[in-house]
């Protein structure tokens, strides 16, 4: 293990079975377990957190809420797109674009993770090792991924040397995971199973994610459709639309079955 190890919790099935493993003695102990807040989680999913962070620290697991402290001042100014771009005026989704024709151009590249969740871990991370008086040596920080055997095409070494990641789904087990074997675990121990973790305004949410959403009546879907709408006519000659379909969001109502 590196001198610092630390796990990745979205509060997702995934990364809270982890969390509850290590909480129980299932998994060595870690240093932290690191929640990269992006501010568009599901509503849910901050309840979810709010209820079970007690829990975890009374076992030993020291749960850290992290942000991109720009991203956070600009979602409470009174303009929903203002947080979606980078310095440059980039979009940061991987929105689907068309042109101004209607016909589809593709998805924008996706930057939002690296600026949302990869570089304010790294920042934390960086300080937490010059307060304990190291150095970003090969391999001193080893950082827990939830994959599971359903997604191990995902599990790929990190871009930085100083950190190792590691997938205890895939390493730590005489059977690799899949999502449904931590939902069973999660049953078993009766612990709560939450909600998928993913922001509300991901354009990769396929259909059934969209309903989830507009049916909880919380007020996620009304937030999804305000960035929709900020997002529109933010590239010159392109539209773009969180939704596969490229329409509004708000002409949707995922409710209907025959959209299936």
């Amino acid at each position: 293990m590196g001198e610092l190890t630390i796990l990745s919790l979205g509060w997702g099935v995934q990364s809270f079975t982890l969390a509850a493993m290590v909480a129980i003695g299932e998994l060595p102990p870690i240093d932290y377990a690191i929640h990269a807040d992006t501010g568009w989680e599901r509503s849910e999913t901050y309840v979810f957190a709010k209820r079970w962070t007690p829990w975890l620290k009374e076992h030993g697991v020291n749960v850290i809420d992290i942000h991109d402290k720009l991203q956070l001042q600009k979602m409470f100014i009174d303009k929903p797109d203002v947080s979606l771009f980078d310095r440059w005026n980039g979009l940061l989704l991987p929105a689907f674009t068309t042109w101004l024709n209607g016909k589809s151009s593709g998805m924008l590249r996706r930057q939002c993770t690296n600026h949302w969740k990869i570089q304010p871990m790294r920042r934390w991370i960086s300080v937490e090792l010059q307060r304990r008086g190291l150095s970003k040596s090969p391999g001193i920080v080893e950082q827990w991924i939830g994959f599971t055997l359903d997604e191990a095409h995902r599990a790929k070494p990190n871009d930085v040397r100083y950190i190792i990641n590691r997938y205890p789904y895939l390493e730590m087990f005489p059977q690799m995971y899949t999502r449904q074997m931590c939902i069973g675990w999660l049953r078993d121990h009766d612990l709560e199973v939450p909600v998928k973790s993913a922001c509300i305004i991901c354009p990769y949410h396929n259909f059934w994610a969209w309903r989830d959403i507009q049916l909880a009546d919380n007020g996620d879907w009304q937030r999804a459709i305000d960035v929709d709408r900020a997002i529109r006519d933010k590239r010159l000659n392109y539209k773009c639309y969180l939704c596969s379909d490229c329409r509004p969001l708000e002409d949707h109502d995922f409710n209907c079955m025959t959209l299936w």
